[in-house]
């Protein structure tokens, strides 16, 4: 197995230790789902509204991008893990719809998520959407995705795969699920590739616990957020780790200076 390495360089604990990160903390591997879920448990309710004042509405531009580089064409059979309250999924839907409410007979979107407070807030959002078709909605882990092996055209995440606990694991199953010639994107929090913004990003980054007590009533969920940021590899790593999980043209796109990063990589 590939050893976890933070964008610092510092190795995750995780690898062979018994241990991960939560944040800055290091605990048993066996605790971090469950602190996981607490922390998105959380702050479901409030969880959109929160990306919306963290990123000034620029994360709707990011979630876009990542739709439009995938370029969903049915039929498709599409996994969206950690895909929560259904932000990608319904980018996808649209995509994919035949101008039907019941969306694209032949395409299926399945959105799993490892809490299910969030996948009760996406359904509920599906529903004032007027989406009553096309999407199922699943509580599953990253880990061990309740889909058949090769079942899959595409598989996506967005800001979810730094919270699992066995990142390498997590890029296995994705493989697993993927048919032959699948599509994997990942979009994640990233290093800062403009000078100076690295110093600013950091500064208000330092803010958001306080705005997440404000608006969630959980500003501790928000450090965490933050501090799991730090702990993820940089782009080039995380690109090595998704090659060493079989995957082929594996390629990352800095967005927004690299506040961000899109992965895109091929079932091969």
């Amino acid at each position: 197995m590939v050893k976890a390495m933070n964008s610092t360089g510092s190795s995750d604990p995780g690898a062979g230790s018994g241990t991960t990160f939560f944040g800055d903390r290091t605990v048993p591997l066996g605790g971090k789902q469950g602190m996981v879920r607490d922390v998105f448990r959380s702050v479901a309710g409030r969880y959109d509204l929160m990306n919306d004042l963290m990123s000034g509405g620029i994360h709707r531009l990011w979630k876009t991008q990542m739709v439009n580089w995938l370029n969903p064409q049915g039929p498709m059979d599409i996994v969206d893990v950690a895909g929560g309250t259904g932000d990608i999924a319904f980018r996808m839907w649209k995509r994919l719809n035949n101008g039907s409410s019941r969306g694209d007979q032949t395409s299926t979107i399945t959105v799993c998520d490892l809490t299910e407070d969030m996948v009760r807030v996406g359904r509920d959002r599906a529903f004032d959407h007027g989406i009553i078709g096309g999407i199922d909605w699943v509580t599953g882990d990253a880990q061990s995705l309740p889909l058949a092996d090769e079942s899959q055209d595409a598989y996506t995440i967005a800001f979810g795969i730094r919270n699992v606990t066995d990142l390498d694991a997590a890029l296995v199953e994705a493989r697993r699920v993927l048919r032959w010639g699948g599509r994997f994107l990942c979009l994640e929090f990233s290093s800062p590739v403009v000078p100076g913004l690295d110093m600013a990003y950091r500064a208000y980054s330092a803010t958001l616990p306080w705005l997440g007590q404000a608006v969630t009533g959980d500003g501790e969920a928000y450090r965490y957020l933050i501090e799991s940021i730090a702990k993820f590899p940089s782009r080039d790593a995380f690109s090595r780790r998704i090659e060493a999980a079989g995957f082929g043209t594996v390629s990352g796109r800095p967005l927004s200076g690299g506040i961000t990063a899109l992965h895109s990589a091929w079932r091969t």
